[in-house]
């Protein structure tokens, strides 16, 4: 073996490792200058939804240049305990100070009205809201026992009133499970997983002003509570569903009942 072109060849080598040293330190230091230092930010690991909570499993720290960073960044993850979105956040976005915000008066039920729509409270039970399995993002309709003669009930009917009405909350639980003004929320709210179904006892819905009124005026002269009918989310479709009656039950029954109630009001009648 020659030594001599060995020893040559390492002096090669060492004098090419040197070169390519010395010219990513140059780049380094022209890269350095001309965009900063590096820095860590917070970044998204996930998509984070509007009015989404926001832990440790939707955020991470990556370190870039400084120039890259956005204005009001974070740095620590710690920094965003307990905060939520105000905006949709992409993964590998930067978490800035104008994208997050605190749960408060600003986060609560009225920021997810729609605008032109109305927010509307109704007591419910098991029976008239499907075992209570209704939960926000849900979508029902509504339907409604008419009684305007007095109780004659071949006058009877049930009719659906308002069709794909978007469930605002069950009791205290909103879309997104947002806290609401006034609770503090605690350090452990990153690892916190809020049930599918809670109790409840009150159905918010989401409906324009006329059908506030409807509604309104139901729940005042009725007597009879509405029911709840689940749709699917993804069924937007209303259609002109005719009021059920007595002789719709009764079908071919139907003459022999109207009979016999025709009859009975002429004797009312007649009594008089």
């Amino acid at each position: 073996m020659n030594t001599r072109a060995f020893t040559l060849a390492l002096i090669i080598a060492g004098f090419a490792m040197f070169l390519v040293h010395t010219y990513v330190e140059d780049q380094q230091a022209v890269f350095t200058k001309k965009f900063g230092t590096k820095i860590t930010v917070v970044v998204a690991s996930k998509d984070i939804k509007e009015l989404e909570l926001i832990d440790d499993s939707k955020i991470q720290v990556t370190s870039i240049p400084q120039s890259f960073a956005s204005p009001g960044h974070f740095r620590k993850m710690k920094e965003l305990e307990n905060t939520m979105a105000t905006v949709p956040i992409l993964k590998g976005e930067q978490i800035t100070k104008p994208r997050v915000t605190y749960p408060g008066a600003n986060t609560g039920l009225a920021r997810q009205v729609s605008v032109g729509k109305r927010a509307m409270a109704i007591n419910i039970t098991e029976k008239q809201a499907v075992s209570k399995l209704i939960k926000p993002g849900d979508r029902v309709d509504i339907l409604a026992s008419i009684d305007y003669a007095s109780g004659r009930k071949d006058l009877q009917k049930v009719k659906t009133i308002l069709q794909d009405i978007l469930v605002l909350s069950t009791g205290k639980s909103m879309t997104n499970s947002i806290p609401l003004y006034g609770i503090k929320v605690p350090s452990a709210i990153k690892a916190m997983r809020v049930p599918t179904y809670v109790k409840y006892n009150t159905v918010a819905l989401e409906l324009d002003p006329f059908e506030v009124q409807k509604l309104t005026f139901l729940l005042s002269y009725s007597g009879i509570p509405p029911y709840l009918s689940l749709r699917n989310n993804n069924d937007k479709k209303r259609v002109r569903i005719k009021a059920t009656k007595l002789y719709d039950i009764l079908q071919e029954d139907a003459p022999e009942a109207k009979s016999f109630f025709d009859n009975k009001y002429k004797k009312q009648i007649g009594g008089r």
